[in-house]
């Protein structure tokens, strides 16, 4: 019988351990620490806990309720359908600008659904919480592959569409895509997958990302790479804790405010005032 994998990947991982494009000012590997060598301690577990911003709430929330319009067809050409869908995510309970900029989205969305007669394979609500793990197993890596998507679509016989959903500022970082576009290779081998973003505040979409079956392998060794990495640090962790900066080093600047370890991070240039 084969020993567990224990290794893991995900995009999540792979935007911890490494910067998006034009982002490396802004990427400190002490965060990482924060959250997947020192989740336990009590500080640490405080504000991971509380560590939902508005911004993310929001598009929590506005892909809830594209789920809600397409779960409850009706929804879409009610004239009270925003108010139905609102009413199923309690938005009467949350702040002021959460539940109008929700509201702006839903409005859009119903004005302009980009799912409608779309054939749907796969649709999230968003707080399922961990999808099962995809196991991988090669000569040279072997790991656990977490995607959760947003939509799924059947294009066509033999092509799946994979779209996903953002809110706000937030950019397309096309790592995202590439994990959702192997997990598709294990997931739905009988299709090609191309996979896109859709910005459902600004009714923006991103063009289609495609790659070619030699590509995807390089990403999949990749993340085999990363999963690697990230438990050798761990372990150097668990072994020595006074290294934690050594292990993951500090990129301390005015990002550090919109970290939520700064109150507890010795190297952060941004105090609470």
């Amino acid at each position: 019988m084969s020993s567990p994998v224990r290794l893991f990947a995900s995009y999540h991982l792979w935007s911890l351990v490494a910067p998006a494009s034009g982002q490396q000012r802004l990427h400190c590997q002490m965060r990482r620490g924060f959250i997947k060598a020192r989740q336990d301690e009590p500080k640490v577990k405080a504000l991971l806990k509380g560590k939902v911003t508005a911004s993310q709430r929001i598009g929590l929330l506005a892909q809830k309720g594209v789920y809600e319009f397409h779960h409850n067809r009706n929804l879409l050409n009610s004239v009270d359908g925003v108010e139905k869908v609102a009413r199923l995510l309690k938005l009467g309970n949350l702040a002021d600008e959460i539940q109008q900029r929700v509201r702006q989205i839903l409005q859009k969305y119903q004005n302009a659904p980009l799912l409608l007669n779309k054939r749907i394979m796969l649709l999230t609500r968003g707080d399922e919480g961990f999808p099962k793990p995809i196991v991988i197993e090669r000569e040279d890596y072997r790991f656990r592959l977490y995607a959760a998507m947003d939509c799924v679509l059947n294009e066509s016989e033999n092509t799946l569409h994979i779209i996903d959903f953002k809110t706000g500022k937030s950019f397309f970082d096309r790592r995202q895509a590439l994990v959702y576009l192997l997990a598709a290779r294990y997931l739905y081998p009988r299709y090609q997958a191309i996979a896109s973003f859709y910005n459902l505040e600004m009714g923006k979409k991103s063009h289609v990302i495609t790659v070619s079956n030699s590509q995807l392998s390089l990403v999949e060794y990749h993340l085999g790479y990363i999963a690697e990495k990230h438990q050798k640090d761990l372990q150097k962790y668990r072994q020595n804790q006074k290294s934690f900066a050594r292990i993951f080093p500090p990129n301390p600047g005015n990002h550090c405010r919109f970290c939520p370890f700064h109150s507890i991070c010795d190297f952060s240039v941004y105090q609470d005032e």
